[in-house]
């Protein structure tokens, strides 16, 4: 991916991660749909060679990824200090998964993602996070 995602003057900025290309082209349409700028990756490791993984307001990332886990991609992404909020998608969370997201404070949005539950949950996560200093 060479463009670098800009923010929109509606929404900001998503960063997708799910190894479902049609997943990837649907939450991509409808994620712009809503005045978002959005970003996609069909796997971690494709996101982690970036030399400069771009600003987002927002990652949307599927569990069950070639390689690395969606949580894994997560933690490896908060090693690099990136806090931009991220919501994990899958179907059928393990207890143990639901316990590790929490802990990690990130949410669980289960597929199919019907109606705006999605849509939602990026709006929550965007307003909960901290505004930085300029």
């Amino acid at each position: 991916m060479q463009a670098v995602a800009k923010k929109t003057a509606d929404g900001g900025s998503i960063i997708v991660v799910d190894d479902d290309v049609a997943v990837c082209k649907s939450l991509k349409f409808s994620l712009e749909t809503e005045g978002f700028s959005v970003r996609t990756y069909l796997d971690g490791e494709e996101l982690l060679k970036e030399q400069a993984i771009p600003d987002c307001s927002c990652f949307v990332i599927d569990q069950r990824l070639p390689g690395i886990s969606g949580i894994d991609l997560i933690k490896q992404l908060r090693a690099r200090r990136i806090s931009a909020p991220a919501i994990l998608i899958t179907t059928h969370p393990s207890r143990d998964l639901k316990q590790r997201a929490e802990d990690f404070g990130i949410p669980i949005v289960e597929k199919p993602l019907l109606g705006s539950i999605l849509l939602d949950g990026i709006h929550m996560a965007i307003a909960r996070r901290p505004t930085r200093p300029h």
